[in-house]
């Protein structure tokens, strides 16, 4: 097979990663709900139960990507980010017509399914833009993922600005712009976001374009936050406020210099990599272009491969494959970790298993917190919760952005597994609980924002971390078959546990409103078990794939491995 020859640093990807960063905001905006959820509870004349399960509904709706998941192996990403915007229009559209009271006495249950549909566009923008920017970048996996999830994490507090500065805190006026202004966004990128050939990951060029990324990044989430704030303390003029949301948009085009630079100044440099029909052809290593399978090089089987073997003997195993590479056997086989994986051969690997509990675990507990932000807010004596969101916003943001940077750094080199991050990441969750649970004076905008931060570094390290085991080829099915355990999670904890400890509380009050340390106390005593559960599940997993990271990192960098065919 011939190899196609680019020059170093071709642009494409880099334009499809900063078209992506739109694509991520308008994801974002399943955070939203707790800007609208006391709209939908005065107008609509609900309790707290029936505004938490629409908090779940707002959850499944995000989450629940096995289609999206499906579709990107069969669908261009234009054809993936269309469907994400027909949801967004008809879901958010109906959510407008109740609120506004355009259309009155819509039946709860269909209020349900409108969320669960407005919200299912995150599904679809984020499968599209994490497939294609991961085949697209195979070699920065967790860089691309710390860089992607964390522009999803500070839309919140980008929506907030809006909501504050321009919206004029209207649920109605949110409503529409997430009906209208979030399809046009996504309509007027999805050209750019392509799989391509990607180029040479591992030169210092490459590294110099993700750290002016992330920096990037991280002056965005500066700048919407002090924003937010200084909006809520002074009061700002229209003009004022105009301008300092214009400059956001500067910020948020930024990663547009990098192409532009390619384009002014090109690279001489040229490399020669393995036409990308599926990045997942990428290898380190140069290898003759009849060899189909880099896993049975005899000098990777005989000395590399020993890890990857469970409870199996590794002599048949290494002379078997041999045997394959050389032709004298033909015999399928199932895939080991680090090579790809169908989602029914994941289901039958404890490691699957253990990590969608982590996860589920995790972010279940956080998202128990970030849908009743407002009432818990409100219960321990705070009048505007949009700095509760704004703060939660830009520690999500910071811990998405920081874990995908840190795991990085260390998997190369020192072959650390990114679930230690994850276990470290429930010990710290322990201690948030508790001190939510204590509700002593200053103590809620400090565990908001360490919650935030280990909400954020759960969802950056499950992208690269699945990846990593199960292969990309498969990956947008896998992942989204993990993020399950995010609506499951909402369900549990915040639909069941904090909804009824909520309402039970309330009773006793008399009203149909809590307020009060008593309000949420039991909730969080729970989900701080919950999370050492967790951490106990986190070093397990950490322990038994320790060999697999030290198998593809060994040289410092990424090794892509394939499995046979089967």
């Amino acid at each position: 097979m011939p190899k196609i020859v680019v020059k170093g640093g071709s642009r494409p990807p880099w334009v499809g990663l900063a078209a992506a960063v739109w694509v991520q905001l308008s994801a974002g905006n399943a955070y939203n709900f707790p800007l609208y959820s006391s709209t939908l509870k005065s107008v609509l004349g609900f309790n707290q139960q029936q505004v938490t399960l629409l908090g779940v509904a707002n959850d499944i709706g995000e989450n629940v990507g096995l289609l999206p998941g499906i579709a990107c192996n069969k669908f261009p990403p234009w054809a993936v980010l269309l469907m994400g915007v027909v949801l967004c229009f008809f879901g958010y559209g109906l959510l407008w017509l109740a609120v506004s009271q355009t259309i009155e006495t819509l039946p709860f249950w269909l209020l349900f399914l409108a969320l669960v549909v407005a919200t299912n566009s995150n599904a679809w923008f984020g499968t599209a833009v994490l497939v294609t920017n991961m085949r697209n970048f195979p070699l920065s996996r967790g860089s691309v993922a710390g860089i992607l999830k964390g522009y999803a994490g500070i839309s919140a507090a980008v929506y907030t600005v809006l909501y504050s500065m321009v919206l004029n805190q209207s649920a109605t006026r949110l409503l529409l712009f997430m009906a209208l202004g979030l399809p046009v966004i996504c309509l007027l990128v999805m050209y750019f976001i392509r799989v391509c050939t990607p180029a040479s990951g591992e030169d210092s060029l490459v590294h110099g374009h993700f750290v002016f990324t992330q920096t990037a990044s991280v002056l965005l989430a500066i700048y919407v936050t002090v924003i937010s704030i200084t909006s809520d303390l002074v009061s700002l003029s229209d003009a004022v406020s105009y301008i300092l949301i214009a400059i956001m948009v500067v910020f948020l085009m930024s990663p547009l210099v990098i192409p532009i630079t390619m384009t002014l100044f090109p690279s001489n440099s040229k490399t020669t990599i393995p036409p990308a029909g599926s990045s997942d052809n990428l290898v380190r290593e140069e290898v003759d272009s009849t060899q189909t399978d880099p896993l049975l090089t005899p000098s990777s089987s005989a000395t590399n491969l020993g890890n990857f073997y469970e409870n199996e003997n590794e002599n048949d195993d290494v002379q078997m494959l041999l045997a394959m590479g050389e032709g004298a056997v033909k015999k399928k086989r199932r895939p080991r970790r680090g090579e790809d994986f169908k989602l029914r051969e994941a289901f039958i690997k404890a490691d699957f298993w253990l990590l969608w509990f982590v996860y589920f675990l995790g972010v279940g507990a956080g998202i128990t917190v970030l849908n009743n932000l407002a009432q818990i807010g409100t219960a321990l004596g705070v009048d505007d919760t949009t700095i509760l969101l704004c703060l939660f916003s830009f520690c999500n943001f910071a811990g998405r952005l920081g874990s995908g940077a840190v795991s990085e750094h260390f998997v190369r080199s020192k072959t650390i597994p990114r679930t230690v991050w994850m276990a470290c990441t429930h010990v710290l969750m322990v201690f948030t609980f508790l001190l939510f649970a204590s509700a002593l004076n200053g103590t809620l905008y400090a565990a908001t924002a360490l919650l935030g931060v280990c909400y954020g570094i759960i969802n950056s390290l499950l992208v690269p971390t699945a990846s990593e085991l199960f292969g990309l080829k498969h990956f947008g099915i896998i992942y989204n078959f993990m993020l399950l355990g995010n609506p499951i999670g909402a369900l549990l904890f915040s639909g069941l546990l904090a909804g009824y400890v909520y309402d039970a509380e309330a009773a006793k009050q008399g009203s149909s409103s809590c307020l009060g340390t008593e309000c949420f106390r039991l909730t969080f005593l729970i989900l701080a078990g919950v999370c050492g559960l967790g951490s106990i599940l986190s070093i397990i997993l950490t322990v038994r794939i320790r060999p697999v990271y030290q198998m593809l990192y060994s040289g410092g960098s990424f090794r892509m491995l394939q499995a046979s065919d089967r």
